[in-house]
Protein backbone atom coordinates (compact mmCIF):
# COMPACT_ATOMS: atom_id res chain seq x y z
CA UNK A 1 0.00 0.00 0.00
CA UNK A 2 1.22 3.53 -0.72
CA UNK A 3 1.10 6.64 1.46
CA UNK A 4 -0.03 10.13 0.58
CA UNK A 5 1.64 13.35 1.69
CA UNK A 6 0.50 14.92 4.96
CA UNK A 7 1.95 16.05 8.25
CA UNK A 8 0.86 13.15 10.45
CA UNK A 9 2.88 9.92 10.71
CA UNK A 10 1.18 6.73 9.58
CA UNK A 11 1.35 3.77 11.95
CA UNK A 12 1.61 0.21 10.64
CA UNK A 13 0.90 -2.95 12.64
CA UNK A 14 1.77 -6.65 12.33
CA UNK A 15 1.33 -7.93 8.81
CA UNK A 16 1.26 -4.47 7.23
CA UNK A 17 3.61 -2.50 5.01
CA UNK A 18 3.63 1.00 3.59
CA UNK A 19 5.56 2.68 0.76
CA UNK A 20 5.88 6.43 0.21
CA UNK A 21 7.88 8.92 -1.80
CA UNK A 22 9.20 12.46 -1.56
CA UNK A 23 7.19 14.75 0.69
CA UNK A 24 5.34 11.92 2.44
CA UNK A 25 4.90 11.66 6.17
CA UNK A 26 6.91 9.35 8.38
CA UNK A 27 5.94 5.73 9.01
CA UNK A 28 5.89 4.34 12.56
CA UNK A 29 5.54 0.98 14.24
CA UNK A 30 6.09 -0.68 17.61
CA UNK A 31 8.05 -3.93 17.72
CA UNK A 32 8.76 -6.70 20.19
CA UNK A 33 9.86 -10.00 18.68
CA UNK A 34 8.58 -8.86 15.29
CA UNK A 35 10.98 -7.31 12.78
CA UNK A 36 10.51 -4.21 10.64
CA UNK A 37 12.57 -3.74 7.52
CA UNK A 38 12.94 -0.16 6.31
CA UNK A 39 13.91 -0.23 2.63
CA UNK A 40 14.67 2.85 0.59
CA UNK A 41 16.14 4.06 -2.68
CA UNK A 42 17.94 7.33 -1.96
CA UNK A 43 18.19 8.24 -5.66
CA UNK A 44 14.47 7.78 -6.36
CA UNK A 45 13.56 9.19 -2.91
CA UNK A 46 11.11 6.38 -2.22
CA UNK A 47 11.04 4.00 0.72
CA UNK A 48 8.85 1.79 2.82
CA UNK A 49 8.54 -0.25 5.97
CA UNK A 50 7.07 -3.65 6.73
CA UNK A 51 6.27 -5.31 10.06
CA UNK A 52 6.31 -9.09 10.13
CA UNK A 53 5.45 -11.52 12.89
CA UNK A 54 7.08 -14.82 11.88
CA UNK A 55 9.84 -15.82 9.46
CA UNK A 56 7.70 -18.43 7.67
CA UNK A 57 4.20 -19.89 7.46
CA UNK A 58 4.87 -23.11 9.34
CA UNK A 59 1.69 -24.06 11.20
CA UNK A 60 0.08 -20.62 11.17
CA UNK A 61 -3.08 -19.04 9.79
CA UNK A 62 -2.02 -15.35 9.89
CA UNK A 63 -2.37 -13.18 6.77
CA UNK A 64 0.41 -13.56 4.17
CA UNK A 65 2.19 -10.26 4.97
CA UNK A 66 2.69 -11.47 8.56
CA UNK A 67 5.43 -13.79 7.29
CA UNK A 68 8.94 -12.60 6.52
CA UNK A 69 9.33 -13.81 2.95
CA UNK A 70 5.91 -12.50 1.89
CA UNK A 71 6.36 -9.21 3.73
CA UNK A 72 9.76 -8.63 2.13
CA UNK A 73 8.59 -9.49 -1.40
CA UNK A 74 5.48 -7.29 -1.08
CA UNK A 75 7.59 -4.36 0.11
CA UNK A 76 10.21 -4.75 -2.64
CA UNK A 77 7.57 -5.10 -5.37
CA UNK A 78 5.68 -1.99 -4.23
CA UNK A 79 8.91 0.02 -4.03
CA UNK A 80 9.74 -0.93 -7.62
CA UNK A 81 6.20 0.04 -8.72
CA UNK A 82 6.79 3.44 -7.08
CA UNK A 83 10.03 4.03 -9.01
CA UNK A 84 12.76 2.44 -6.88
CA UNK A 85 15.55 0.52 -8.61
CA UNK A 86 16.31 -2.84 -7.03
CA UNK A 87 20.07 -2.21 -7.27
CA UNK A 88 19.76 1.07 -5.35
CA UNK A 89 17.83 -0.32 -2.37
CA UNK A 90 19.32 -0.13 1.13
CA UNK A 91 17.87 -1.63 4.31
CA UNK A 92 17.68 -0.90 8.01
CA UNK A 93 16.43 -3.63 10.36
CA UNK A 94 14.78 -3.28 13.76
CA UNK A 95 13.17 -5.55 16.35
CA UNK A 96 13.70 -9.23 17.01
CA UNK A 97 13.65 -8.91 20.80
CA UNK A 98 13.20 -11.86 23.14
CA UNK A 99 10.11 -10.70 24.96
CA UNK A 100 9.42 -13.76 27.15
CA UNK A 101 12.17 -15.94 28.62
CA UNK A 102 11.54 -19.67 28.54
CA UNK A 103 9.60 -19.65 25.27
CA UNK A 104 10.85 -20.14 21.73
CA UNK A 105 13.06 -17.21 20.69
CA UNK A 106 11.02 -16.06 17.69
CA UNK A 107 12.81 -12.71 17.76
CA UNK A 108 16.13 -14.41 17.01
CA UNK A 109 14.53 -16.43 14.20
CA UNK A 110 13.03 -13.24 12.71
CA UNK A 111 16.38 -11.45 12.97
CA UNK A 112 18.32 -14.25 11.29
CA UNK A 113 15.70 -14.54 8.54
CA UNK A 114 15.91 -10.80 7.81
CA UNK A 115 19.69 -10.73 7.55
CA UNK A 116 19.79 -13.87 5.39
CA UNK A 117 17.00 -12.64 3.09
CA UNK A 118 18.75 -9.33 2.42
CA UNK A 119 22.07 -11.09 1.78
CA UNK A 120 20.47 -13.52 -0.71
CA UNK A 121 18.75 -10.63 -2.50
CA UNK A 122 21.93 -8.54 -2.62
CA UNK A 123 20.36 -5.67 -0.68
CA UNK A 124 22.84 -4.05 1.71
CA UNK A 125 21.81 -3.72 5.35
CA UNK A 126 23.35 -0.38 6.27
CA UNK A 127 22.25 -0.49 9.92
CA UNK A 128 20.41 -2.67 12.36
CA UNK A 129 19.12 -2.80 15.91
CA UNK A 130 18.10 -6.40 16.53
CA UNK A 131 17.77 -8.53 19.65
CA UNK A 132 17.73 -7.61 23.29
CA UNK A 133 14.62 -7.83 25.45
CA UNK A 134 13.03 -4.43 24.89
CA UNK A 135 10.21 -3.31 22.67
CA UNK A 136 11.05 -0.54 20.21
CA UNK A 137 9.15 2.34 18.66
CA UNK A 138 10.45 3.01 15.15
CA UNK A 139 9.97 6.14 13.05
CA UNK A 140 11.09 6.01 9.40
CA UNK A 141 11.19 8.80 6.83
CA UNK A 142 10.82 6.93 3.52
CA UNK A 143 12.11 9.61 1.15
CA UNK A 144 15.45 10.05 2.96
CA UNK A 145 15.97 6.67 4.63
CA UNK A 146 16.35 8.32 8.03
CA UNK A 147 15.25 6.11 10.93
CA UNK A 148 14.89 6.68 14.65
CA UNK A 149 14.18 4.21 17.42
CA UNK A 150 13.14 4.57 21.03
CA UNK A 151 13.63 1.59 23.33
CA UNK A 152 10.63 0.90 25.54
CA UNK A 153 10.53 -0.80 28.94
CA UNK A 154 13.42 -2.36 30.90
CA UNK A 155 16.98 -1.92 29.74
CA UNK A 156 17.88 -5.64 29.91
CA UNK A 157 19.79 -6.91 26.92
CA UNK A 158 20.24 -10.61 26.21
CA UNK A 159 23.48 -11.69 24.59
CA UNK A 160 23.09 -13.72 21.43
CA UNK A 161 24.81 -14.16 18.13
CA UNK A 162 23.45 -12.59 14.94
CA UNK A 163 25.32 -11.51 11.86
CA UNK A 164 26.94 -8.09 12.28
CA UNK A 165 26.05 -5.13 10.12
CA UNK A 166 27.33 -1.57 10.21
CA UNK A 167 25.38 0.88 12.31
CA UNK A 168 25.19 4.11 10.36
CA UNK A 169 22.25 6.57 10.44
CA UNK A 170 20.14 5.50 13.41
CA UNK A 171 19.09 8.07 15.95
CA UNK A 172 18.47 6.79 19.46
CA UNK A 173 16.47 8.94 21.82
Amino acid sequence: MSAVASGRPIHISQGEFLVAGAGAQSITTILGSCVACCLYDGKARVGGMNHFLLPDTTGSTFQAASFGVNAMELLINELIKQGAQRGDLCAKLFGGARMVNGLSDIGLKNSKFSIEFLAKEGIPCVSQSLGGSQARRIVFWPDTGRARQKLLGDAKVLEREIAPAPSLDIELF
